[in-house]
């Protein structure tokens, strides 16, 4: 029986972004998209907001031996996932993401000022600081205006965010360090990236192939942060080939 491939969405988005995905492999691959808890009108765990609670509420929802997909900050939901449950998780496929997202001296990422930016406009207007960073996410893309504007779609099909999600989602794309998991996970990690991402620079993907051996990367060259909106042909040509 071949294993589940769940699909992990980012930050201020929820599952419907995955539609296109979805309907590709369905046919031939047991799929699902999932809302990361406090996205898309799923509720969050209860109390402050972080990665630890929510995630073991997405765990209820596995079955034993998924393949886990993550794109941005699902990549972390989905590394620590893999890290923490074990036998959930058989295979992990990070897109544009990265155990760590902010920059460090000895790590490339989203330079700190930029997040804190973001943290003080969510405070004021959250959906004017959801559509800046779909602007940034397609930023390099040769079609970047058609491609919020299909993001921008597929987000409105579901509820909006809470907002203690998404300043929690913020605070966990400013603050949590997966790297020592991601070097010690055993399990096949493979990512997708886009070259022309200004969120997660090809330094950070060479970082993390030092940091983990059995990491594999796969880079389309013209591609962003949303490689699976901007470049869907090419996206799915190599999920088929690496789910």
């Amino acid at each position: 029986m071949q294993n589940e491939v769940v699909l992990l969405h980012g930050w201020g988005m929820n599952k419907a972004v995955w539609q296109l995905c979805e309907e590709a492999l369905a046919p031939t691959t047991p799929i699902k998209a999932v809302n990361i808890p406090g996205f898309g009108g799923t509720p969050s765990a209860e109390g402050d907001y972080s990665l630890e609670r929510n995630a073991l509420l997405i765990a209820e929802q596995l079955m034993p031996q998924s393949v886990l997909i993550g794109w941005s900050l699902g990549g972390l939901f989905a590394l620590y996932l893999a890290a923490h449950f074990p036998d959930k998780v058989s295979k992990v496929i990070l897109v544009a993401s990265t155990p760590f997202f902010c920059e460090q001296a000895d790590w490339p990422g989203i330079a700190p000022k930029v997040l804190n930016n973001f943290e003080t406009q969510l405070q004021t207007n959250s959906a004017k600081t959801i559509e800046r960073f779909l602007a940034i996410q397609a930023m390099g893309s040769e079609h970047a205006r058609e491609d919020i504007k299909q993001l921008k779609a597929l987000l409105g099909t579901l509820p909006e965010a809470e907002a203690k999600a998404l300043a929690g989602g913020l605070e966990i794309l400013k603050s949590q360090d997966l790297r020592g998991e991601f070097s010690q996970l055993q399990l096949p990690i493979i990512g997708i990236f886009g070259r022309l991402d200004s969120l997660v620079p090809q330094a950070a993907v060479e970082k993390m192939q030092a940091l983990n051996p059995n990491f594999k990367a796969h880079t389309l060259a013209k591609a962003s942060h949303a490689p699976f909106i901007s470049h869907k042909e090419a996206f799915l040509s190599l999920l088929k080939l690496i789910v």
